[in-house]
């Protein structure tokens, strides 16, 4: 049977940097030949041969006595130790206190000192975003412990691992000190992925103070890149003084298209960006990142940054960045970007060879994508992203553009959040946000590739 998913409008040839494994689908259904079934209590429906459990809920107590907050979000896995750990973003505002993890009479509170929060809220208020930390045992598919990991920030969307196994956590606010908060938010944290209690929470106040989504790294200069959820959003990129060490410092820069000043990606009027050409860019260094005003992509469009229609996820794939753009294009469907780094990014001299700016993807059909959210790049080289919408999916994305379905949340009307591979590549992890769930998929992905 024919239909407008037998098409896929957008394709893009398959770069060097990233072969991946072909899964050419003639229309974005799982795989040829399959179906989908309901699993795990007709929360999501997944592929044949693929299984989930939940392995963590909203409310239950952990091991440091506090309970698994609500509103999970972005999250990574990592290797330590041989288990897989997981350390998962909460994107809880001070209120509803039910949200949290010290109670919704905040009788827990008591159980941590101020001083491991980064706003306490005089002790009536506090931040009930941050980070919690899961231990899962990959091999039985089992949870062995979790507790909460960072502390008294607001609103964790995103963010993104870094090579030296820690997570970035993003606030996706820009509140200002007041009379229920001790402190400005707007900023990054980093969480070790072998921390076992709750870190220091030190903002990274050089990589900007805005409305945060998410990060991702270049392993081999050392560069972050990050996402802004705002309908004029900019995208950053953050030149560390020393590799490694956020804490020391850097330069917080906006990208532009080259020759075209103030260049607008989002696709809303008309179609200015085309699937699959490639733009040359180049990067306009911000000053005065922390200022009180939520104004820096203002400030940045002004000197010709170019704008995004919502940046939400973003992962480091091989030698190239992808990230989504939530209502980007003609119907404001979403958008998925690639970004490839040139060969001198961050130095003096990188104008001889200029990173360039594709857009990978955008059907402008909602059968197709539909408010695309958090993504990472699956073991086997595809993009996999999640959506922010009722009756919401995980799609695959293959490197020749083509979309297709990994599964479908079929019990809630909460959007899907912090889609992402064990090390191993063998169990995907993601996340129920209203219902407070973090479930682990696995199956045969092998037949996902064919």
């Amino acid at each position: 049977m024919t239909s407008r998913r037998d098409f896929i409008k957008h394709s893009f040839a398959v770069s060097a940097g990233f072969a991946g494994l072909n899964m050419f689908l003639s229309v974005p259904t799982v795989a040829q030949g399959s179906s989908m079934k309901p699993a795990i209590e007709k929360w999501l429906e997944l592929p044949d041969g693929f299984n989930a459990k939940i392995i963590s809920r909203w409310g239950e107590k952990m091991a440091d006595g506090f309970l698994v907050p609500g509103l999970p979000d972005g999250m990574a896995a990592f290797d330590i130790g041989g288990k897989v750990v997981l350390v998962r973003n909460h994107e809880n505002k001070p209120n509803p206190t039910k949200n949290g993890a010290y109670g919704e009479d905040l009788s827990l509170l008591s159980k941590a000192s101020k001083k491991d929060f980064f706003d306490y809220g005089f002790g009536k208020s506090p931040g009930l975003g941050g980070t919690s930390t899961i231990i899962f045992n990959e091999q039985n598919q089992t949870l062995e412990k979790q507790y909460l990991s960072l502390a008294g920030t607001f609103r964790n969307c995103a963010g993104g691992p870094t090579p030296w196994n820690s997570w970035i956590t993003c606030e996706e606010d820009t509140t200002k000190k007041g009379s229920n908060t001790e402190t400005d938010h707007g900023y990054n944290f980093e969480v070790p992925a072998s921390s076992r209690k709750l870190v220091s929470p030190v903002p990274l106040k050089e990589m900007g103070r805005f409305n945060h989504e998410a990060i991702c790294v270049d392993p081999t200069t050392g560069i972050v890149y990050q996402t802004e959820d705002r309908g004029d959003s900019l995208i950053y990129r953050f030149i560390p003084k020393e590799p490694g060490k956020l804490q020391k410092g850097g330069t917080l820069q906006a990208l532009a298209i080259t020759g075209q000043k103030s260049f607008d990606t989002r696709n809303w009027e008309s179609a200015q960006l085309k699937v699959g050409e490639p733009h040359e860019v180049e990067w306009i260094t911000m000053t005065d990142v922390n200022a009180s005003d939520d104004d820096l992509r203002m400030r940045g469009h002004a000197q010709g940054a170019a704008l995004f229609a919502r940046g939400e996820g973003m992962w480091f794939g091989r030698n190239e960045v992808f990230f989504a753009c939530t209502n980007g294009g003609k119907k404001k469907s979403g958008q998925v970007f690639r970004y490839v780094p040139g060969s001198n990014e961050g130095k003096a001299n990188e104008k001889d060879s200029p990173g360039k700016l594709i857009l990978f993807a955008e059907p402008n059909d909602t059968e197709i994508l539909k408010y695309c959210d958090n993504l990472t790049v699956a073991p086997w080289g595809d993009v996999v992203l999640v959506e922010d919408s009722k009756d919401s999916y995980i799609r695959g994305i293959t490197p020749a553009g083509k979309i297709y379905n990994i599964g479908r949340n079929i019990g809630s009307d909460s959007e899907m959040a912090g889609a992402c591979f064990s090390p191993s590549g063998k169990t995907l992890f993601v996340n129920l946000q209203g219902d407070g769930l973090t479930m682990a998929i696995t199956g045969p992905w092998e037949t996902l590739r064919s």
